[in-house]
């Protein structure tokens, strides 16, 4: 992982990695909030968490981390993802 100041890192115990996704970053509450688990650094969308969301459609999102000593960097920032519809 690279953070904001463009500095390599590698998350240790007690970091703590979320992701949030809205529809507008103007959106108060995020539609998707997940945390991501620091050892494998993989984000999981279940079919579940996009169910209630209209596809096609395009949201924006980001993801941060709060360091264990309370420090938070948001290191991928205004960042796009397009919901696509199911395929039966």
């Amino acid at each position: 992982m690279t953070d904001s100041e463009g500095n390599e890192y590698t998350p240790q115990e007690g970091d703590v990695i979320r992701f949030a996704m809205k529809k507008t970053y103007e959106d108060k509450e995020p539609l998707i909030l997940k945390v991501i688990p620091h050892e494998s650094m993989t984000l999981t969308l279940d079919p579940e968490d996009t169910k209630s969301l209209p596809a096609p459609a395009s949201f924006v999102y980001d993801i941060e981390i709060t360091y264990a000593d309370g420090a938070v960097d948001t290191f991928i920032n205004k960042a796009k993802l397009t919901l696509t519809e199911e395929v039966h």
